[in-house]
């Protein structure tokens, strides 16, 4: 029980910062700008988050193009950090098997992270409101929804892309578990 208590709080700490590392790499590749100027609401939050891991990092790893990969760097280590810790308290395994779940894990956030802005992009759309928050969001979700749009006609006026991309998505963390399962075997 006490296992299964701090798994999920691991779980929950990893999954905010790492995802708000990979929010930063994402917002920082569409060029949205994150300042305190911009009035991004979202931008100023992911760098309150992130800035004590990333900035550091990016002494280190460097940019690739558009890509911030200090932000990537910094979301694996979050998450080899939450699977180290659970793996000295008993995860059965060897160490490499720390290493593989901690690669996983971060392509795992990233699918539930396009999966919630998604969702509230879709809410966003039907309340209809003229935000910051919301032109980032649908900044953040426009590129994925794209190729869809262009194969799926609206149905009834009604823009059923991003129903798709849920389905697309949920069908890729369903792959990505079972390529995890036989990696680990």
């Amino acid at each position: 029980m006490l296992y299964q208590i701090i798994f999920l709080l691991l779980e929950v700490v990893t999954g905010v910062l790492g995802g708000a590392c990979l929010l930063r790499l994402y917002m920082q590749y569409q060029r949205i700008p994150m300042s305190a100027r911009s009035g991004n609401p979202l931008g100023r939050f992911v760098f309150a988050l992130t800035d004590w891991l990333v900035l550091p990092l990016r002494r280190l790893v460097p940019s690739l193009g558009r890509w911030d990969m200090a932000s990537l760097v910094a979301t694996f280590l979050l998450e080899l950090a939450q699977f180290s810790l659970l793996w000295l308290m008993g995860m059965a395994g060897s160490y490499l098997s720390v290493l593989i779940l901690a690669a996983f894990g971060v392509v795992r956030l990233a699918i539930s992270g396009m999966t919630g802005l998604v969702i509230v992009y879709a809410i966003l759309s039907w309340l209809q409101t003229h935000t910051v928050l919301t032109d980032v969001i649908e900044r953040l979700c426009a590129p994925p929804l794209m190729p869809i749009r262009r194969v799926l006609p609206l149905v009834g006026g009604v823009d059923l892309s991003p129903l798709v991309l849920l389905l697309l998505l949920q069908v890729a963390a369903i792959l990505l578990g079972g390529l995890q399962a036989s990696a680990l075997l």
